[in-house]
This record gives structure tokens, C-alpha cells and sequence, in this order.
């Protein structure tokens, strides 16, 4: 029961994020008009302002927070580390370091996407080729690894930042703080978010086994391996669409699914959905708050959840500390 209210309140915070997104901005514009404007019944201009500007705007920032937020509990769950984060493995960083180099070779649109997507994958597969040993692929042997690259990752994206042209640079650093001002509405973040996420809900019973240990899943029969390979080309995509539609957006995989569990437990039939919803409105309210906090002029999203996210992870972690 607790979790169904928690599920209720999180859908209704969701929609209530999204609507406040529509409302907010330079042109003042009623929640009554926002909705009569999505239904088809309402000023041509409205209806504009609305459904070319801030609405894909307000479903990218959602998209974007539910895929770093799913992509955080399947990596949780793949390394059964609460640490893990496709940020600090490296995924990310591969994504970013493929990107800019599109944007230097002066490519645009669907190619720095593809450069992206590659750039994840790439690094995915980089980890499991370099943390593959003896006895395969253990959870410590990947972390670490993946620390590794992405520290690599960052170095290159300093040099390739260094090297740039100054026309450039200013759109190359707010993509990598990570920017929803000229993302166009994504059906591919849309798309994979419902997919990946619809599948995760549907096995959460498989999730729970694979969070509690290899020999108890082992014992109920999940193949680890192709389970791992799943999860991580899973995560991989997850974080390439969200990178692709808006930038390097930390600390939304890594924190949200903490918060969840703090209210929830740890059963993933609760924790993929809430996850979802929790992180797509954090973002979003980060979003709106990126637009107006310095208006007329607008702030890297990025660098927000940054500032939110490290002092309320540091407050989470010191009363764990206390619990325990």
C-alpha cells in the first residue's frame, strides 16, 4: 500500500512538474491556458510558444531524468555497488569524448547524436574488454575500470577543449555542463525510456535475485553473464540517448534511486518506477529553475544538479553514517 502512494504522489508530481515547465518562462501563461493550448483550444500564438518551444523542452528534461535515473539502478544492480553511475563508469565520457569530436570536424545534428551513441557503446565495450580477467567479469574488476576511463575520458575532453576554436567553445562547454536550451523534442529518448523501462518493470523480480548476490542467482537459475551483458549494453544506450538529447547531466543516476530506496525499500518493482518518475522531475525542475534563476540569461542544467545533488548525497551518506 505504501508503495502505491508512493508511485501516486510521484505520477502527480511528474504532471505537475511538466505543467509548471509549459507555464514558466518570459511570456506568462496559465496553467488553464497551457492545457487548453495542448488540447487544441486556444491562441495560435499560445498554442506556438507552447507546443514548439517549451513543451518538447519540458518532455526532453523528463525523458532525460527518467533514462540517467533507470540507467543508475541497472548499473546499482549489475556492480551491486550503491556508487555506481554511468558517469563514473566511463559510459558518459565515451559519449562526451566521440560528440565533441564531431562538433570539431564541424558536424551537426543527427551525426553528433550517432558520434554519441558510438562514443557509449565504444566505452562500454572497452570496460568489459579491459576488465575481463581470468575469472571473467566480477563487479570490483568493472568499477574500477570503468573509474579509469572515465578519468581518460575527462583528459581527452580537456585537451580536445584546449585545442578547439573559441567560436566553438562556449557551446562545447554548455553541452558538456549539460544544456536543454536547443535540444530538439527527442523520440528516441522517449521511445527508449518506455522500451528499456517497460522491460526492467516487467523483470524487476530478475533484478531483485541479481541484486542480492551471484551464488543465490545463480542458484535460481539467472544466467549471469548474458544478464550482465544485457544490463550493461542497456545502461550503455540509456546514457547515450540522455547525453545526446541534453549533455553531461550528473549526480540524477547516482541519487535518485538512494532516495527511492530510502522511501521504499529495495524491491525493484517500486524502485525502476519511482526511479523513472522521481528523476524525470527532478530534472525538469531543475530545468525551470536553469531558465529563471539568472533570466534573461539561462544556466547550464547540469551545473545545478551538480550543486544540488553533491550537499543532499553528502547528507544522505552522513545519515546512513548515523543509522548504522
Amino acid at each position: 500500500m505504501k508503495a502505491r502512494w508512493l508511485l501516486l504522489l510521484l505520477s502527480i508530481t511528474a504532471a505537475a512538474s511538466v505543467l509548471l515547465a509549459v507555464t514558466v518562462g518570459s511570456t506568462d501563461i496559465g496553467a488553464g491556458q497551457a492545457l487548453r493550448a495542448m488540447l487544441g483550444a486556444q491562441d495560435p500564438l499560445v498554442r506556438q510558444i507552447i507546443l514548439d518551444l517549451r513543451l518538447p523542452r519540458a518532455v526532453n528534461a523528463f525523458c532525460t531524468g527518467g533514462l540517467l535515473a533507470l540507467a543508475g539502478v541497472l548499473m546499482q544492480v549489475l556492480l551491486r555497488n550503491p556508487l555506481a553511475d554511468p558517469f563514473v563508469l566511463g559510459i558518459s565520457g565515451g559519449a562526451a569524448v566521440a560528440a565533441l569530436g564531431a562538433m570539431l570536424l564541424g558536424l551537426g545534428g543527427w551525426m553528433i547524436d550517432g558520434a554519441a551513441a558510438g562514443g557509449a557503446l565504444g566505452a562500454t565495450l572497452l570496460v568489459f574488454g579491459l576488465a575481463h580477467g581470468h575469472g571473467g567479469w566480477t563487479p570490483q574488476r568493472l568499477l574500477l575500470t570503468g573509474v579509469v576511463v572515465a578519468a581518460g575520458c575527462g583528459a581527452i575532453v580537456s585537451l580536445m577543449l584546449a585545442l578547439g576554436e573559441d567560436t566553438r567553445l562556449r557551446g562545447m562547454l554548455f553541452w558538456l555542463m549539460g544544456d536543454l536550451s536547443f535540444a530538439s523534442f527527442s523520440r528516441t529518448a522517449l521511445g527508449l525510456l518506455l522500451v528499456v523501462g517497460g522491460l526492467a518493470i516487467a523483470g524487476a523480480r530478475n533484478l531483485n535475485v541479481l541484486a542480492r548476490g551471484e551464488l543465490e542467482a545463480q542458484s535460481l537459475g539467472v544466467a549471469l553473464k548474458p544478464a550482465r551483458i544485457t544490463l550493461f549494453c542497456a545502461t550503455s544506450a540509456l546514457t547515450a540517448a540522455a547525453v545526446t538529447t541534453a549533455g553531461g547531466i550528473g549526480f540524477i543516476g547516482l541519487l535518485t534511486p538512494h532516495l527511492v530506496r530510502l522511501m521504499a525499500g529495495s524491491d525493484h518493482r517500486v524502485v525502476v518506477p519511482a526511479s523513472i518518475l522521481l528523476g524525470g522531475s527532478m530534472l525538469t525542475l531543475a530545468d525551470i529553475l536553469a531558465r529563471v534563476a539568472a533570466a534573461p540569461r539561462q544556466l547550464p542544467v547540469g551545473a545545478l544538479t551538480a550543486l544540488i545533488g553533491v550537499p543532499l548525497f553528502l547528507f544522505l551518506m552522513q545519515r546512513q553514517r548515523h543509522v548504522s
